[in-house]
């Protein structure tokens, strides 16, 4: 599938998005990792802003504390999650499953 053809305006305005989405998804992992906001919290966050609900749920696992590749990697096995799947994905029971195991 070839990618249309935009206009420099078109092309800055899809930059600008991608970088807001960017810090978005950066601000809410280093508050995960500072413990400043709560994984449930950002699961509510996702329903309204498509920056977190286009986070794939690996990245988001990694910003925990004390959670890295292979914890993620093992966690997501364990309880059903592809490795490609994004924030918006989730179903309720894998929701609820994240929730009870990081509070």
């Amino acid at each position: 599938m070839a990618l249309p053809d935009l206009t420099p305006e078109q092309r800055a305005q899809a930059l600008e998005k991608a970088t807001r989405a960017r810090r978005r998804r950066a601000e809410v992992k280093a508050a995960l990792k500072s413990r400043e906001m709560a994984l449930s919290e950002v699961l509510a966050l996702a329903d309204t802003d498509e920056a977190i609900a286009k986070m794939k749920v690996v990245a988001l696992l990694e910003s925990l504390p004390r959670v890295g590749a292979n914890t993620a990697a093992i966690l997501m096995d364990e309880i059903g999650i592809a490795a490609s799947r994004r924030v918006r994905g989730l179903g309720p029971v894998q929701r609820e499953e994240l929730v009870r195991r990081f509070g």
